[in-house]
């Protein structure tokens, strides 16, 4: 991927910006994002062979079979935070290593198929959990370990549906580069 340099390879949508207004017009967006990326990235991913689903989508990147196993844990991580958050006095929440977790069997060899099916019922439920929560519920926070940020669970909304974003553009860019249907 000569033409493109390796920053526009790992951030092609750019890099999550936090708004300075979480209006309740960007939250219902960023919701709708979220609940619509499992069918998203299934359009993108399903008619994809065995070889090119095994492509990574820069060099030394993640092939598209690990971006997608990927998406539904880091996002069923969100869910447990979000629930955390809900449920704790602003608790440390529990981090993992993405780069280990996507060099496991299930995420090098496994079928996408339950991952997409996985998918759907995740973000119905984050859709769901996130669409009734108060403006009180909004500022409830975690801490992330990595960094002992504390993370307000309006700012994870639009967080995550970058992230989805993010990784369906990996996939989207590495299509058109290399003319797949």
């Amino acid at each position: 991927m000569k033409e493109l340099d390796l920053e526009k390879l790992k951030y092609p949508i750019g890099k999550f910006t936090a708004p300075n207004d979480y209006s309740s017009e960007y939250l219902s967006g960023k919701i709708e994002e979220l609940e619509t990326f499992p069918k998203r990235l299934e359009e993108e991913v399903i008619h994809l062979t065995e070889e090119q689903l095994n492509t990574p989508y820069r060099p030394e990147g993640w092939t598209i079979r690990q971006v997608i196993h990927h998406c539904a844990e880091s996002h069923m991580n969100c869910y447990i935070r979000i629930k955390w958050a809900l449920t704790e006095n602003n608790p440390v929440i529990k981090a993992y290593d993405e780069v280990l977790w996507s060099e496991l069997n299930d995420n090098l060899t496994m079928p996408i198929e339950p991952t997409l099916e996985l998918l759907k019922g995740l973000h119905f439920r984050l859709g769901y959990i996130m669409r009734n929560l108060s403006e009180s519920d909004l500022e409830k926070t975690f801490i992330h370990p990595s960094d002992n940020s504390e993370n307000k669970l309006k700012k994870i909304i639009g967080m995550y549906a970058w992230h989805g974003n993010h990784h369906l553009a990996h996939i989207t860019t590495l299509k058109k580069y290399k003319n797949w249907q």
